[in-house]
C-alpha cells in the first residue's frame, strides 16, 4: 500500500477502495502515480488541510457514493430518468468510429457548436503510453472525432479539479460514473462546480482493467507495448476491434469479444467489483451500448452499425437530448425503451447491482471497510436475486477478500 499523510485516503487505499478518480491527489497538489498491476493511485506525501481533509471524507469514491437524485422515474438497474432512448449520432463518421454509435460524441458536438459549452473534458490515448490515457480538452469536431471511442484503462479526470475549475469557461464533462459521483459530492462544498460545470455526462461502466492485461492484448497481438505507435481500444464499428499500430506502422487487430472478454475484463480494480452505482445514475445523461440479444439472451456482438442507449436524466441533459434530435445532430428510434427491454440489452450490469448487497456484506463480516451506498436501490436490486446467486456471491467476496489479504 502506498503511504499517505490524509487519513481519509489511508482508509481508502487499506481497504482496497480507491477508484483512481484522481480527486484527493488535486486538491492536494499530489501527483497520481501507475501502481502494479497498472492502476492510478494518489501520491499524498504533505500534510492535507483539515477543509481538504473533509471535502476527501465527503467526495471521494472509496468512502461515498452520491445518492440517486429524484426523478419521476426511477429503476433500481438503471436509476433516475426522464427519458430514454435508443439511438446514434447523425453523422456517419461519428457512428462509425464511437464505440456505441457515437450518440455521446454527437452530443458533446453539439453542445459545443450550440455554445453551450466552451470545452469538454474528456479523456484520450496519452502519446507516450497509448495503451494509456491522458485528460484533454476538447474545443472542436476534429478533437471529438479524435477523441470517440471507449478506453479500457485507468483515468484520472480530477486530478486537474484546480486547473479546470480556474477554467474561463464553461465545460461539459465526461467521466466514469465514480468520477461522476465525485464530483457531483465536491460540488456541494465548493459552488464554482455548478457553475464551471453545465453539463455533466457519463457511461455504463464494466470496470477498469489494469495496464497490465492492455500490455497482454498488445503482446497477443505480436508487439510490444513499448514500440506502440497508437492503439484503439474498440471502435470503428460496433463493438469494433481492439487495433494496435507499431512504431513500424504493422497494424493488428483483436476481436471485442476476444479483447475485452478474453484479456481486459479479468483484471480490473476491486472497487470495481463491489461497485453500487456502474450507470452514472448522478450524471445529467449517460450513453451505452444498446446490444442486440441473441437466442440465450446474451449480448451479439456481431459487427453492426453503431445503436447507442441514453438516459437523459435531468431536465439539462433532457434539453441536451431534445435540442440535438431537433438539430438533426443524432437521431433515436420512435417510442421510450421499457427499462425492461435494458436488462436484454446489458445483462452484465444487472447481474453487477444484483451482487453488491451480498459482496458488501461479506466485506462488513470480515470487517473490511466499504463506501457508505446510500439512496442506490442496492436492497430493491438485491431482492431479485436468487438465494443461490447472492450466496455464490457472499463466498466468492470471502475467498477474494481472503486471498487479498495474503
Amino acid at each position: 500500500m502506498i503511504p499517505s499523510s490524509s487519513k481519509q485516503v489511508r482508509r481508502v487505499l487499506s481497504g482496497d477502495l480507491c477508484s483512481g478518480c484522481g480527486l484527493c491527489a488535486g486538491l492536494t497538489g499530489s501527483p497520481m502515480t501507475v501502481e502494479p498491476p497498472g492502476f492510478n493511485r494518489p501520491s499524498i506525501s504533505e500534510p492535507v488541510p483539515p477543509h481538504i481533509e473533509q471535502a476527501i471524507a465527503e467526495s471521494c469514491p472509496g468512502l461515498v457514493v452520491a445518492p440517486w437524485p429524484d426523478a419521476p422515474s426511477w429503476n433500481e438497474y438503471w436509476g433516475p430518468y426522464l427519458d430514454l432512448h435508443t439511438g446514434h449520432a447523425a453523422d456517419p463518421r461519428l457512428r462509425h468510429k464511437g464505440s456505441s454509435g457515437g450518440l455521446l460524441s454527437a452530443l458533446l458536438l453539439h453542445a459545443l457548436e450550440q455554445g453551450l459549452v466552451d470545452a469538454v473534458v474528456e479523456v484520450g490515448p496519452d502519446p507516450a503510453r497509448p495503451t494509456a490515457n491522458q485528460i484533454i480538452l476538447s474545443t472542436s469536431k476534429s478533437d471529438i472525432l479524435d477523441g470517440a471511442g471507449s478506453r479500457y484503462a485507468p483515468s484520472s479526470p480530477l486530478h486537474q479539479i484546480n486547473e479546470l475549475l480556474e477554467y474561463d469557461g464553461r465545460l461539459a464533462f465526461v467521466g466514469k460514473p465514480c468520477d461522476v459521483s465525485a464530483l457531483r459530492l465536491y460540488g456541494r462544498s465548493d459552488r464554482r462546480v455548478e457553475e464551471r460545470f453545465p453539463l455533466i455526462l457519463s457511461f455504463f461502466c464494466a470496470g477498469v482493467p489494469s495496464l497490465d492485461r492492455s500490455d497482454a492484448v498488445v503482446r497477443k497481438l505480436g508487439l510490444e507495448p513499448q514500440s506502440l505507435k497508437s492503439f484503439r481500444y474498440r471502435g470503428e464499428g460496433w463493438p469494433g476491434d481492439a487495433k494496435a499500430v507499431g512504431t513500424d506502422g504493422a497494424e493488428r487487430r483483436m476481436s471485442y469479444a476476444d479483447s475485452w472478454g478474453g484479456e481486459l475484463s479479468k483484471e480490473v480494480q476491486f472497487r470495481c467489483k463491489i461497485c453500487p452505482d456502474a450507470v452514472g445514475g448522478s450524471a445529467d445523461l449517460v450513453c451505452a451500448d444498446a446490444w442486440f440479444a441473441d437466442e440465450h439472451g446474451y449480448p451479439a456482438f456481431d459487427d453492426l452499425p453503431g445503436r447507442s442507449l441514453v438516459i437523459a436524466r435531468s431536465p439539462a441533459g433532457a434539453r441536451l437530448l431534445r435540442d440535438a434530435v431537433r438539430a438533426g445532430a443524432v437521431e433515436i428510434d420512435s417510442g421510450s425503451v421499457d427499462p425492461r427491454a435494458i436488462e436484454l440489452m446489458q445483462p452484465g450490469q444487472t447481474k453487477k447491482k444484483r451482487s453488491v448487497l451480498a459482496r458488501t456484506l461479506a466485506l462488513r463480516v470480515l470487517g473490511q471497510p466499504i463506501p457508505s451506498m446510500r439512496g442506490l436501490g442496492i436492497l430493491k436490486a438485491a431482492l431479485r436475486s436468487r438465494i443461490g446467486e447472492s450466496a455464490r456471491n457472499f463466498l466468492g467476496m470471502i475467498r477474494r477478500a481472503a486471498v487479498r489479504k495474503l
